[in-house]
């Protein structure tokens, strides 16, 4: 397999001058799958020591080959792997980096004021599974993604290739976990800059090579940002003497140093949302906190915001949308079965239209109709056991999405 160190060189672009769609595309979707029941089946016997890797790997592929074809039976043109593969939506990155180990944390290595560490605290949890890291942080060889691009495109005509997304974990996601105290060995790295430029360098590493494989729709999946919309967060934040502010742009940067020399024709997306535990959330907070900088300052394409329920807040913060984003607009929820209604999502669409339109620079009701898409607020298995939803039900959602889109765009 070819490696990123033998790879020509991106150029560097003005990646996000432009409003890209298609990707996103008008109707949309977060990622995750619900696994089928023989999956779950098969992981339990892996994690039992009851069959092998392989025998694993294939029920995955199985899976996986159900999920593009479900896709392309409902209409959703983003294509992923449903993340059969993953137990929880951050896995497939950070442990599969030379440095990084998985082991056992005692909860008070996490940064207590997380919501959902407040929730392990109030479970009793004494200690959660996570990743540390020990030594200098360097890519695989054999990628990250890569494997998992290279059996979705097997499974696609050629001229679909480029609609296929690939999900990765957010950078962020260990050091908001632990802090800079605990994210990785100080005798390793001095200092977050240190840290934060060694795995800058992997995850260039890994876009590099996913593109010149011809992947086309990379999104980021991370939680992080959402949490700066909660009060509980900057405040915990505050009582533990971290400047929510400075780490804020910290994380931005993280991003923008990642992503400064993709090539524009490599359409990047960020979901963020405020958790999607077996249909439970994490916190409630609206995006207002951090609209202005998280739209105008973080180097991506397009944001996928849940708006599913009241704890999102209102449509206000998309008046701080500039000229060249794109917003998906995650107005069904994977929470519940409940089928939300084709008048209520246009409501909502058009509620949000008035206020891009509104926005500085303001813009036509045409141009701010342009930069919206919708699909589910999260995805419907962000852990592998699921939302309480059923696969019907989960089909009708995503149906509903691509007839809205229909509906509203054409």
């Amino acid at each position: 397999m070819t490696t990123a160190g033998t790879l020509p060189p991106m150029v560097p672009t003005a990646a996000s001058t432009v409003l890209r769609l298609d990707p996103p595309f008008r109707a949309e979707h977060v990622g995750s799958l619900l696994r089928p029941p023989q999956l779950l089946e098969r992981r339990a016997q892996f994690d039992a020591k009851q069959c092998t890797a392989e025998e694993l790997k294939a029920e995955e592929d199985a899976a996986i080959a159900a999920a593009v074809k479900f896709q392309q039976e409902v209409g959703i043109q983003s294509i992923t792997d449903g993340e059969m593969r993953r137990g929880f939506f951050y896995e497939g990155m950070f442990e599969k980096l030379e440095g990084m180990e998985n082991i056992v944390r005692p909860i008070e290595t996490f940064s207590a004021y997380l919501p959902y560490v407040q929730t392990f605290i109030t479970f009793g949890m004494k200690e959660v599974l996570s990743i540390n890291c020990t030594g200098r942080i360097h890519r695989p060889k054999t990628g990250i993604h890569v494997a998992d691009f290279v059996y979705l495109k097997s499974l696609v005509p050629p001229q679909d290739v480029k609609n296929i997304k690939i999900n990765i974990c957010g950078p962020t996601w260990m050091h908001l976990r632990h802090g800079a105290e605990n994210t990785y060995d100080h005798s390793v790295y001095k200092d977050d800059e240190m840290y934060f430029a060694d795995l800058v360098q992997a995850y260039v590493e890994e876009l590099k090579e996913l593109y010149y494989l011809g992947c086309r729709n990379i999104q980021f999946d991370d939680p992080t940002f959402a949490f700066f919309c909660a009060d509980s967060t900057i405040e915990g934040m505050e009582e533990a003497g971290v400047d929510s502010e400075k780490l804020f742009d910290t994380y931005i940067k993280l991003y923008n140093d990642i992503l400064k020399n993709r090539p524009a024709e490599l359409t990047i997306g960020l979901h963020t949302c405020r958790g999607n535990y077996k249909g439970m959330h994490y916190c409630e907070g609206g995006y207002d906190r951090v609209a202005q900088k998280l739209f105008n300052k973080l180097s991506v394409d397009c944001y996928y915001l849940e708006y599913d329920n009241d704890r999102a807040g209102s449509l206000e913060p998309l008046k701080h949308l500039p000229l060249n984003k794109a917003v998906v607009l995650g107005l069904v929820t994977t929470k519940s079965g409940t089928l939300e209604t084709v008048e209520e999502i246009r409501d909502r669409v058009d509620e949000a239209v008035d206020l891009i339109m509104e926005g500085n620079p303001k813009r036509s009701r045409a141009y701010a109709l342009n930069q919206i898409c919708v699909s589910p607020q999260c995805g419907f298995a962000s852990v592998a056991e699921g939302n309480p939803i059923t696969e019907q039900e989960q089909r009708q959602k995503l149906a509903l999405v691509v007839e809205v889109a229909k509906k509203i765009f054409e």
